[in-house]
């Protein structure tokens, strides 16, 4: 299938097919059709598997038939990262169309903001406090909003932004179409969905909580003290174009980088409490190709579409299951394929469980020659050994004696 083959404006497939994509991902075939009908749409799906271009298209089609209006779609995101990049993407085909779109995100200067809001766009992209901002100052309105998106709302979730999204629909019309975009779906997501569409059709791409194929997994059981050693010595592996290295907390983000910095690689290090130029400088020399690995905290777990991420280096295993997804999510893009390395240290055995868990799989083990030992508490139930009744009788009788 290619996107001939839907409705959509020719003006965008000519500028698709000038970037070389010409056949949808699974998630833009299912969502295409859905959204061009002007249908509510929840779409739950994998990160990485092409969701901008999955409501930009449709939507973008649909303002373009449509006489001109101010602030005709909204699109949320919960990071500045992901609002920049959603904004990147959808831009060049508004302009294409004669539309136009502005982004809104904290950080930056708010009177640029101020003015583009005031003079109406035809698509708003925004994080929900800046957007809360702007409306307090009595800067934007949407009294012809025809489009909702919300992007990575778990991630939304996750990060509070519920309040602030419930303060937001109460700001526009609720006369709308809303499109719904989720990597996982928990019941707070289920709720908010239900609270915000009318009668959606639900599609679902992929398996939730299950990386893509294309991403080869590993563990580096390792000690604490050896962690920085050992990721230099994976660094320095030919096969590392470029890696992508999350970290839990920002103070140890610059510690790892600075350590790196000594060991003469060149990185740079991203977290929330460098400045908006800052992050900007770090992303768009590692998307040039100036910095070859990027350490993080998770703000830039989600939103970060860079292609050609070799590898992604947990350097501190994720507590959660989804954010190790959307993690490692950061490589094999764009059906490519990529590495994603986890360092887990012996206490840190009850997150490989709950992580291993969630996959439903043990992931494999690395073998090298400062590997330590690490619990593996969980067994797949198709991995257990087959025990009788009276096995277990038995096994019972002796536990008791």
């Amino acid at each position: 299938m290619t996107f001939d083959e839907f409705n959509l404006d020719p003006r965008f497939i000519k500028l698709l097919k000038a970037q070389g994509i010409v056949e949808p991902t699974p998630v833009q075939e299912q969502a295409i059709p859905v959204a061009l009908e002007g249908k509510d749409l929840l779409a739950i799906a994998q990160t990485g598997t092409g969701k901008t271009l999955a409501f930009a298209l449709p939507s973008l089609t649909r303002l373009a038939g449509l006489p001109r209006t101010k602030n005709a779609m909204l699109v949320l995101a919960p990071t500045r990262e992901l609002a920049i990049q959603v904004h990147a993407v959808i831009d060049p085909l508004a302009k294409s169309a004669g539309l136009n779109a502005v982004c809104v995100y904290g950080g930056a200067g708010m009177d640029k903001q101020a003015t583009a809001l005031r003079q109406g766009r035809t698509v708003v992209v925004a994080t929900p406090g800046r957007l809360l901002d702007h409306f307090g100052r009595g800067n934007v309105r949407f009294d012809h909003l025809s489009i909702l998106v919300l992007d990575e709302a778990d991630r939304m979730l996750d990060m509070g932004f519920l309040p602030d999204i419930r303060r937001i629909l109460g700001k526009i019309p609720k006369d709308r179409q809303t499109l719904f975009f989720s990597a996982t779906f928990p019941q707070e997501i289920a709720r908010l969905a239900a609270d915000m569409q009318q009668s959606p059709q639900r599609i679902e791409v992929g398996a939730i909580l299950t990386p893509v194929d294309s991403v080869r997994q590993q563990i580096y059981t390792v000690s604490a003290t050896s962690k920085i050693s050992l990721l230099t010595k994976i660094l320095r592996d030919p096969a590392v174009t470029s890696a992508l290295v999350f970290i839990r907390t920002k103070h140890r983000t610059d510690r790892v980088a600075k350590a790196l910095h000594r060991e003469g690689f060149k990185a740079q290090a991203i977290h929330g409490d460098r400045s908006q130029n800052q992050r900007q400088h770090a992303l768009d020399g590692f998307r040039e190709g100036r910095y070859k690995i990027l350490v993080a905290t998770d703000v830039a777990a989600r939103g970060l579409d860079i292609q050609g991420i070799s590898h992604v280096i947990n350097f501190d295993i994720p507590k959660a299951a989804e954010e190790y997804i959307h993690r490692i999510g950061r490589t094999a893009r764009a059906n490519a394929e990529g590495d994603a390395i986890t360092f887990v240290c012996p206490e840190e055995f009850m997150d490989l469980k709950t992580l291993e868990k969630a996959l439903g799989k043990n992931l494999p083990r690395a073998e090298w020659e400062g590997a330590v030992p690490v619990i593996s508490l969980f067994t797949p139930e198709s991995e257990r050994p087959k025990v009788s009744r009276s096995s277990r009788r038995r096994h019972s009788l002796l536990r008791r004696r």
